[in-house]
């Protein structure tokens, strides 16, 4: 099968956030199935001369959108048996960041109908061109058109992935002639028409084969208000054709067992290297060296929607237990300013480490014991997987993938891999996170069997490529 899969970001070349981490992933494990799999993306000036010595300069060709006729070169990488294309236009992607700008929808209506474009201009065919989040969502409606054009597209079915429906790509209802070429019998309640705008998510819903989100309970919770922003209705109408399929995370990437970035590697069968990794931890972020101490900790953006009102509310109540807690992220200034204040309070026992450093999350990772992430809304969450990779045991709100990736500790049977509480409630919080630092400290036996159970769950990108591949079939017969 030959499958295209259209993503604004892609790992390790460009990323932002989770969006990068799937599409890095998911492609080469669908190719190793056996299938045909090329990537195609934005060439960014922040993709750095390590990989553009790697690419192969294919050919150009001019892009019809509206009435401009924008240029398009197309440049070939080839990684992990995956091809990419990186579409490059100076004009739309030579930009300090890749979102953001005051001509956002008019550069990812250009990526969107030279995604459909290339593979014309390759003499490609594919079976399935598989669509990411808003940036995205004009490639299946383009395609309504573009398939009766060109052969190469004639049979494509189109699948498109929510991963965060909060970013819809709204705009004013006079782009759709002069911004993305398209007739105005588009504008329609079952397309592209919301609220007297243009919604490109909402016409992408309608006009694709298949909808997935990246969690089966986030799919359910996408019908209701709470989390639909607004297309709650338009996921109930459609929601026959939408799957929740819970992504994975790249299980050769984090592995404590061969992470060279550890002082120490570790494994299931032996976790002493785990006690070396939080000693090092301590002595990096300014806490007491006392291994006895069970540490909290948080890898996260500091915002409401992280659920960080709850961790604020309750901060006091949870430094008054013996433990020690580190935060690491940046954010609204409120939670920044509260977590400087909380290390001022308790030297030693809380660090607020307010930046990103990859290096210092992975120490975090896997010199932690416990790693809270309250989220109030989590389409699928990769935070609390690595976690578990790394023995570091979750404790979530159960929504969306936080729900489906963390298994509530069974005080009866020993089953589970981590800690969780439903409602959105700061003392439910505080009550898992008393009920977590009592077994680590009256039941350390159980607790390292939890920590085995996280660090032994599969979630390698098999069993969701498989997932995906069912769907493609389905939509295919092939």
């Amino acid at each position: 099968m030959n499958i295209l899969f259209a993503a604004s970001e892609v790992a390790p070349f460009i990323k932002t956030g989770g969006l990068a981490d799937v599409a890095g992933s998911l492609p080469t494990a669908l190719a190793k199935e056996g299938h045909t799999v090329k990537v195609i993306l934005p060439l960014y000036e922040s993709i750095g001369p390590a990989w553009r010595d790697q690419m192969t300069f294919l050919k150009y060709f001019y892009v019809n959108l509206a009435w401009r006729t924008p240029y398009c070169g197309v440049f070939e990488l080839e990684k992990d048996g995956v091809t990419y294309w990186f579409l490059d236009n100076e004009y739309y992607f030579r930009r300090s960041q890749i979102y953001g700008h005051y001509d956002d929808g008019e550069r990812f209506g250009f990526f969107s109908k030279a995604i459909l474009e290339t593979p014309c201009q390759l003499d490609w065919y594919p079976d399935v061109i598989h669509c990411n989040d808003w940036q995205t969502a004009l490639v299946p409606i383009y395609l309504i058109e573009e398939r009766w054009r060109h052969p190469q597209l004639e049979n494509a079915r189109t699948v498109f992935t929510i991963h965060n429906i909060e970013y819809q790509g709204r705009y004013g209802k006079q782009t759709m002639q002069d911004l993305f070429g398209l007739d105005n019998s588009y504008f329609n309640p079952k397309m592209l028409e919301y609220h007297d705008d243009v919604n490109l998510m909402k016409g992408a819903i309608y006009a694709s084969d298949w909808i997935t989100t990246v969690s089966p309970t986030y799919a359910d919770e996408l019908h209701y208000s709470f989390y639909g922003h607004g297309l709650e209705g338009v996921i109930s109408e459609c929601g026959g054709k939408i799957s929740g399929i819970l992504n994975g995370i790249d299980t050769q990437l984090y592995d404590p067992s061969k992470d060279d970035k550890l002082p120490k590697k570790f494994s299931p069968k032996s976790l002493a290297g785990k006690k070396l990794c939080k000693e090092e931890l301590q002595k990096t972020v300014g806490l007491n060296v006392d291994p006895r101490v069970p540490i909290i900790a948080c890898v996260s953006r500091l915002v409401s929607h992280k659920g960080f009102d709850l961790v604020n509310a309750v901060l006091h109540d949870i430094m008054r237990m013996d433990l020690q807690m580190v935060v690491l992220g940046t954010g609204d200034w409120a939670f920044e300013e509260a977590f400087r204040q909380a290390a001022g309070q308790y030297p030693g026992r809380f660090s607020a480490q307010i930046m990103y450093s990859a290096q210092l999350s992975s120490l975090i990772y896997a010199g932690a014991d416990l790693f809270l992430m309250p989220s109030i809304a989590e389409p699928c969450g990769l935070s609390q997987m690595i976690a578990m990779r790394y023995g570091t045991l979750p404790v979530v709100r159960e929504t969306g993938g936080l729900k489906d990736s963390v298994k509530p500790y069974n005080y009866v049977t020993g089953e589970g891999t981590g800690f969780t509480f439903a409602d959105v409630n700061a003392h439910d919080m505080l009550h898992v996170l008393e009920s977590a630092v009592g077994l680590y400290y009256d039941y350390p036996k159980e607790f390292k069997k939890l920590q085995v159970n996280a660090m032994t769950a599969d979630f390698s990108w098999n069993v969701s490529a498989n997932a995906y591949l069912d769907i493609y079939h389905r939509l295919t017969g092939k």
